[in-house]
């Protein structure tokens, strides 16, 4: 059940946290506990929306299965995923004892070699009494940018835009008569105990299954069912968390874009940080640090094949590199396309609202061109874990690998953007130094793990120097702790992954101290508020954008919780127990149906980017 006395949070908004999330791996939906789909791009996660009413209530378009009763009251709904599976039922119940049920998913096939087609399925069934319902979709074409019309045929509606008419134009498939309401399809029905109406959504030229047709729709949600037990059956993890743990993983697949092998980093775009703030980006592309970090979570639960897709995919991308290899932020970029593209031009769309009313709305990130020297590291550490837990690299990836080495090698010592992207100007930030660190330690291992030729003794010279500097320049006497960048005072939650990178035993004194400051509560100087871990104190450092108070970051406390874990001699007692407590608490900070996003707002609320993979990766290595 939803954590909130209500489903819609005013102006006709949802709680950004009462949704689901149904997908196939090229593009996913949001769908909302009062049965609307209110975000959905097409054909790829990428693309433009066809329903966005998460960022314009009003123009944004949605996709709408309502009983015709009153069924607004939270005690009246569930929302819930078929077990093992991403199939997702949203159930409703009546005043009167009646039950209806509306199962969405995307259509997939046991085949992998099988073209699945690309539609996205909506049944509902009543499964007690009788109910009244009523169904309207109204698509918005491109972020509401491209006008459409409506043709109802007998097999249901096509939603026609005139330039490019096959590129965005959309058909709805019924097993019901629809009729056109406007730029909207509708259509009103009762169904009785065991009856039930199904609605395909996709391209207007995609395949689908017939209608009406009760056969066809039990195959395909047979088919997408036996997808997913035969995916999530490959787990594993068989330990106290197996629930969590099967979500998690399942979440972490729907974001990887089959077609490439890439991991998108989240399905949506700005949604909001804090209400009425500016944080609002767009996550829908490949970010190499949480793709980096999720390819060992699936290493970890058994799911080699997604990590070697991945591979794949970043082996194409190192290809690239060399072209880059002199440009002034070196040859990676922070992000690419799922597609492998580099251009990710932000574009800021003045004619929708926001979330309730937080503006701008972006599509695209400007941030690909920042330099970011940690994603060296955690690129590094990748490949480093695959060649060990997945299969041995060629010799043409160690070719690239070594590449950047050197370069990490030649570039270390200059300031970047850090790993949370600031727009203030850069910095010498003690993460991107240990992230270097890692760059060439995992470099020298990998070597001398597969006997690969490189220039040793300069990169143990380079380690070392990278090592002591980060001792001397990231350590405060004052704080008494490892701060933000060389010569700040302030904390960072980035350093907890010192020892999740092995740079320092977190029995380590000086990181037990950095420890027992973030511990502290903000008001206290530490990084705790309300048992959860925020980045940074935003309210104490400029990050050009605003220094308003947010929420916590779900990641940095699943950090500090591995850190606990990891904790050794006296002290090894009291924080293992804290730790078990504390997995256990930042448990319920999910939502109903397991999901997290990448922040916690003060009031328990879930912010932005549902769902986000990275945070499932993390839960995953907390546990083992």
């Amino acid at each position: 059940m939803s954590k909130h006395p209500g489903l819609k949070c005013g102006q006709n908004y949802p709680y950004i946290e009462n949704h689901g999330v149904v997908g196939n791996m090229k593009t996913l939906a949001l769908v909302c506990l009062d049965g609307s789909i209110d975000w959905f791009c097409y054909p790829h996660f990428d693309s433009p929306s066809v329903f966005c009413s998460l960022l314009d209530s009003n123009i944004g378009g949605s996709f709408r299965i309502l009983p015709a009763c009153d069924t607004k009251r939270p005690e009246n709904v569930k929302q819930f995923y078929l077990p093992d599976t991403n199939l997702l039922v949203t159930r409703f119940y009546t005043e009167e004892g009646s039950v209806a049920e509306v199962t969405d998913f995307m259509v997939l096939h046991s085949h992998k070699h099988k073209r699945t087609m690309n539609v996205l399925v909506r049944c509902v069934t009543c499964k007690a009494g009788q109910v009244a319902l009523s169904v309207k979709c109204r698509p918005a074409i491109d972020f509401a940018r491209r006008k459409h019309t409506v043709e109802i045929d007998e097999k249901g509606a096509v939603f026609r835009c005139a330039e490019p008419e096959h590129a965005m134009s959309m058909r709805l498939m019924s097993s019901v008569a629809l009729q056109a309401d406007g730029d909207a399809a509708v259509c009103s029905f009762e169904l009785a105990e065991g009856e039930q109406h199904v609605f395909y959504l996709g391209g207007v030229l995609e395949e689908f299954p017939p209608v009406p047709d009760d056969g066809a729709y039990a195959k395909v949600f047979q088919n997408t069912l036996d997808f997913w037990h035969g995916w999530i059956r490959k787990c594993s993890y068989t330990g106290r968390w197996r629930e969590m743990v099967y979500r998690s993983a399942l979440v972490m697949k729907l974001l990887t874009f089959e077609e490439t092998g890439a991991i998108v980093a989240a399905g949506t775009t700005s949604l909001p940080e804090k209400l009425g703030g500016s944080r609002n980006w767009d996550y829908r592309y490949m970010w190499i640090r949480d793709a980096a970090f999720t390819l060992y979570g699936f290493i970890r639960i058994g799911f080699t094949e997604e990590a070697e897709d991945f591979m794949l995919f970043l082996e194409k991308i190192l290809a690239k590199s060399k072209d880059m290899i002199d440009s002034k932020n070196g040859p990676l970029q922070i992000m690419y396309k799922i597609n492998g593209d580099l251009e990710i031009n932000e574009e800021v769309l003045t004619h929708l609202d926001g979330y309730k009313g937080s503006k701008p709305v972006r599509v695209g990130n400007f941030a690909f061109g920042q330099l970011q020297l940690d994603i060296y590291g955690e690129l590094m550490d990748s490949v480093y874990l695959y060649n060990k837990y997945g299969s041995p690299v060629s010799y043409q990836m160690w070719e690239h690998c070594r590449m950047m080495v050197d370069w990490v090698c030649d570039n270390w010592t200059r300031p970047d953007e850090g790993i949370w992207e600031m727009r203030s100007g850069r910095q010498h930030y003690v993460y991107s130094k240990v992230m270097c660190w890692v760059a060439v330690d995992r470099g020298l291992r990998l070597a001398d793990r597969r006997s690969f030729p490189a220039p040793r003794e300069k990169w143990l010279r380079v380690r070392d120097q990278i090592y002591e500097e980060i001792m001397t320049k990231g350590w405060s006497d004052t704080r008494k702790a490892f701060v933000q960048h060389y010569g700040s005072e302030h904390l960072d939650a980035a350093n907890l992954i010192m020892p999740l990178v092995l740079y320092l035993s977190a029995s380590d004194p000086k990181f037990l101290s950095t420890l027992e400051a973030v511990s502290k509560p903000g008001k206290h100087g530490g990084l705790v508020r309300n048992s959860l871990i925020a980045r940074y104190d935003t309210t104490l450092i400029n990050d050009a954008i605003d220094q308003e108070e947010e929420g916590t970051f779900n990641i940095c406390s699943f950090w500090y919780i591995e850190c606990l874990t990891r904790v050794r001699g006296a002290a090894k007692g009291k924080f293992a127990n804290d730790a078990v407590l504390r997995f256990e608490d930042m448990l319920s900070y999910a939502n109903h149906v397991g999901l997290f996003s990448e922040e916690t707002s003060a009031d328990g609320m879930s912010s932005p980017f549902r769902p986000l993979h990275v945070n499932h990766r993390w839960l995953h290595t907390c546990l083992l």
